[in-house]
């Protein structure tokens, strides 16, 4: 009985101080994992929001690329984390659907984080490598009905929103492309860049720079109306592929366990951040839209988005290349 008060006592003496501690936080440099290569999106914008929150948490904020296997190598490595604030998962949408394309993932990338907020939400682009003889989405599907698997297009990596959008794409046009999996958007972006493929359905913050430079030539937007980052391109929708709407969103997990008040900061600390006119300046420059939702929104959101790619992976029969 004695052992029993004591242990009780012990757990009443411990909450508080679990609390207590987690309301400090953060004491010490704070890593995120991005699980992808320097250079690609989900690298670039994470960069600019961990820039800020190091202002506003007053700690150093270390970006660290763990790229390999589309997500799932650094995914794992903060599933794997101890739950106390030292590393956070920063990822795009591909953290929800690689589970329905792998069947053999080392975690559930639900039950084995702790979601904390989003941080962006950012459209496609289709562009195309200039050689490619097409100035538009209906020049685009003639010529792939007439050269039926003589074009490919990248990804950053299998099961990525910018493969389902190829797929999606060639889904309702009934196309034929070749895909072709990248370790990360800035890999894919070096090729297409070269002419080693022809077509990519890339996050506008990837591929920004080379749209503007003239390296490479936009058709349309994959969202539902066009957008601030290119006002004069058309929907997919609108150039003749009624329906099509597809996007990628930026955001941040914890891992498991992780105690609610260092949650409520991070994400406090990230609405904040993008609330600075510097930093959705930066974000605006790249095409992404700002989007900061509570733990529990976004917690609510993680569930819908997983069946949403469920249903898109099983319509398209999409697989691993």
């Amino acid at each position: 009985m004695r052992i029993t008060r004591r242990l009780a006592m012990a757990g009443l003496v411990g909450a508080p101080l679990t609390r207590a501690r987690a309301q400090d936080w953060p004491t010490r440099p704070v890593r995120f994992v991005v699980p992808y290569p320097p250079g690609g999106p989900t690298d670039i914008l994470g960069r600019v929001v961990a820039q800020r929150l190091a202002v506003e948490l007053g700690q150093p904020m270390v970006v660290e690329n763990r790229a390999g296997a589309s997500g799932v190598i650094g995914s794992e490595v903060v599933a794997r984390a101890a739950p106390d604030g030292a590393t956070f998962l920063m990822n795009a949408s591909i953290h929800l659907i690689i589970p329905h394309l792998n069947k053999a993932m080392p975690f559930d990338a639900v039950a084995d984080f702790t979601p904390v907020t989003n941080m962006a939400m950012v459209p496609l682009v289709a562009v195309v490598n200039p050689a490619l003889p097409v100035r538009s989405i209906a020049e685009l599907i003639a010529y792939l009905k007439a050269n039926p698997g003589k074009v490919s297009y990248a990804s950053s990596g299998n099961a990525s929103a910018l493969h389902l959008a190829g797929e999606m794409f060639k889904l309702m046009t009934g196309t034929d492309m070749v895909h072709v999996p990248y370790r990360g958007a800035g890999p894919a972006i070096q090729d297409l860049l070269a002419g080693n493929i022809q077509l990519m359905f890339d996050s506008i913050p990837s591929s920004a720079a080379a749209v503007r430079g003239g390296l490479l030539r936009p058709l349309a937007v994959t969202t539902a109306s066009r957008v601030a980052a290119y006002p004069e391109l058309p929907t997919v929708a609108e150039a003749g592929v009624p329906g099509f709407e597809i996007a990628t969103w930026y955001a941040i997990w914890a891992p498991p366990r992780t105690p609610a008040p260092m949650v409520a900061r991070l994400q406090q600390a990230v609405a904040a951040a993008v609330a600075v006119p510097e930093v959705r300046e930066r974000l605006a420059v790249l095409g992404a839209d700002p989007v900061v939702d509570t733990p529990a929104e976004f917690a609510e959101f993680c569930v819908r988005e997983y069946a949403r790619w469920g249903k898109l992976v099983r319509d398209a029969q999409v697989r691993l290349d």
